[in-house]
């Protein structure tokens, strides 16, 4: 048991060292070497959970996007809210999570890999149309939205701001857009009596 809490903790520290140095340095300029010293482990400790740097990629890829959403529950009762609750979830993770962030600038960079990596694009995606779809059900949408054109574009909007945040302030101010998101967005989206009870803002999280 205690060799296996160690190789376990050798593996996230090399992922967690990584996704550091993919995040700053993007896929091309980072070198084994670098995450290797990042970690402090042995080259072959490293080599032994991960065979190559697009094989450690790909893992930080896999963990940063579910590690996340790990610890959170929605609150609300309401699909839209949920929606709006799990941007806000996004954010701080992107502000406060290294395998996040290293996830994230990974996935912007898929054109780097033998694979383009899709899955995390395809997954926001279905998520805002699995609670779109279930908004609709309860009539808080407007007739004839096309669910899956909508759930495209927010999912295109959480990522355009969150690229322009770090380029711009290094996502100190995404809490702030992604309520100018939900401000801007949701009209077009909810009918006026649904709208009236949702918070587009970041709410305080349950006690």
């Amino acid at each position: 048991m205690a060799r296996q809490a160690r190789a376990l903790a050798t593996r996230q520290a090399v992922l967690l060292a990584a996704a550091e140095v993919f995040d700053e340095r993007g896929y091309a300029a980072a070198t084994m070497s670098e995450i290797l010293e990042r970690a402090g482990v042995t080259k072959g400790a490293l080599y032994f959970h991960f065979r190559s740097k697009e094989e450690l990629a790909l893992a930080v890829i896999l963990e940063g996007q579910s590690a996340w959403l790990v610890t959170w529950e929605p609150s609300s009762d309401s699909p839209v809210q949920t929606l709006i609750d799990i941007g806000y979830a996004f954010a701080h993770a992107l502000q406060d999570d290294p395998l996040v962030r290293g996830s994230i600038r990974l996935t912007i960079e898929h054109g780097s890999f033998t694979q383009p990596q899709i899955a995390a694009y395809q997954g926001w995606s279905d998520v805002a149309r699995g609670l779109l779809e279930r908004a609709q059900e309860a009539g808080e949408l407007h007739p004839g939205i096309d669910l899956a054109a909508a759930a495209a574009v927010i999912q295109g909007a959480v990522t355009g701001i969150q690229l322009s945040s770090q380029v711009l302030t290094d996502r100190q101010d995404l809490i702030q857009r992604m309520a100018d998101l939900w401000t801007l967005l949701l009209p077009g989206l909810v009918q006026p009596h649904a709208l009236a009870r949702l918070s587009v803002t970041e709410r305080a999280p349950t006690p």
